[in-house]
């Protein structure tokens, strides 16, 4: 067989991909696969140069009765781990006389793997999530039909503790069922045409009683003239309320929250017109290690405080899907001690 005639066809293949005789040596491989298993493959035998034992077990398979197989390769290009789904097939020598061989291709399927363990990880997280709420319900609905059937008193501040765990339910709930909305829409530009002021005022008339409740002033720096954008009102309205409630909740040892919006005709974020309305809170601030992780869903920078203000993990992970959706962007700056900053920034319209 041409060895140099199988190194073209392989070239050919878009996948790395590589050829192994009887005599269990590699006789070609591309490119791709050469920069994979390493350059100096060709002519080594095939266990040299691929050492997991699974693929090594399909590559003697295959060789001795012909039946097609594939299995998994785990590789690591030095920043991340990576799957591929390897297929091993025999093949008739290009020539009459030559020996058969198998063909190994290598298809990437990291990012399926990846798809696969956020789905697991975010049935975990729901799981977990309202496993706690059923419990203590199903666990109060025992002691009022057992222990307290005939006590008043603790038949109310058990009811008290029971609707509150069925608020915090019905609060995951609906923020899953915004997100999921929220994610499916991400790729539908919004069409609105709206005046950011109008939106901000409306948000912060709705978020005073929480203000005064938590004895909090806000600080509004809002310029006068109106800033038009195009969006979705609703959608945005839900990102500032949870900023700015989030301000509140856990930067409300500061006292005071500071509202900010200003424009610019090239925001080097966006490199086009664009707003940016900050949030700055004056609290205990969050350590700089949460702040890459604090739009995962169900990520929580202090689990036990979040729980305690009624959190369900998912208010960051909503708004990074409506930002992405108005093409913005969500800044975080925080030190511990030091308050923290919140900034969306949005493209503006542009004047006619």
């Amino acid at each position: 067989m041409g060895d140099d005639i199988l190194d073209v066809l392989l070239e050919a293949i878009p996948l790395p991909s590589l050829a192994i005789d009887r005599t269990e040596r590699i006789i070609a491989a591309n490119a791709d696969a050469l920069t994979l298993i390493g350059q100096q493959a060709k002519g080594l035998n095939y266990v040299i140069m691929l050492r997991q034992p699974a693929l090594l077990d399909v590559i003697e398979a295959t060789l001795k009765d012909g039946t097609s197989r594939s299995t998994q390769y785990l590789s690591n290009d030095g920043a991340q781990d990576t799957t591929f789904r390897i297929t091993c097939r025999l093949a008739k020598g290009l020539n009459r006389g030559d020996s058969d061989f198998v063909l190994i291709s290598f298809e990437d399927i990291t990012h399926k793997e990846q798809a696969n363990q956020m789905r697991r990880d975010f049935v975990t997280n729901v799981s977990h999530e309202l496993r706690t709420p059923l419990t203590a319900l199903m666990g109060f609905i025992e002691t009022l039909r057992g222990p307290a059937h005939n006590d008043p008193e603790a038949a109310a501040r058990f009811l008290n503790i029971m609707q509150d765990e069925a608020e915090r339910m019905n609060r995951l709930v609906g923020d899953l069922m915004s997100l999921n909305r929220v994610e499916g829409a991400e790729r539908v530009r919004p069409t609105q045409r709206l005046i950011l002021n109008d939106i901000l005022h409306s948000t912060v008339d709705g978020l005073h009683p929480l203000a005064t409740e938590a004895k909090v002033t806000f600080d509004i720096e809002f310029p006068g003239d109106p800033v038009k954008i195009i969006g979705d009102g609703d959608q945005l309205k839900q990102v500032f309320t949870n900023i700015i409630a989030n301000a509140i909740k856990y930067g409300g040892s500061g006292g005071r929250v500071t509202l900010k919006m200003n424009t610019s005709q090239r925001d080097p974020a966006l490199r086009a017109p664009g707003v940016r309305f900050q949030v700055i809170d004056y609290g205990a601030g969050i350590d700089p290690v949460h702040l890459p992780r604090l739009t995962e869903r169900f990520y929580r920078a202090d689990d036990h405080r979040s729980r305690a203000l009624g959190g369900t993990g998912l208010g960051l992970a909503i708004v990074k899907h409506i930002i992405n959706r108005h093409r913005g962007r969500l800044r975080v700056e925080s030190e511990l001690g030091e308050g923290a900053t919140f900034t969306v920034i949005l493209p503006i319209q542009q004047s006619s």
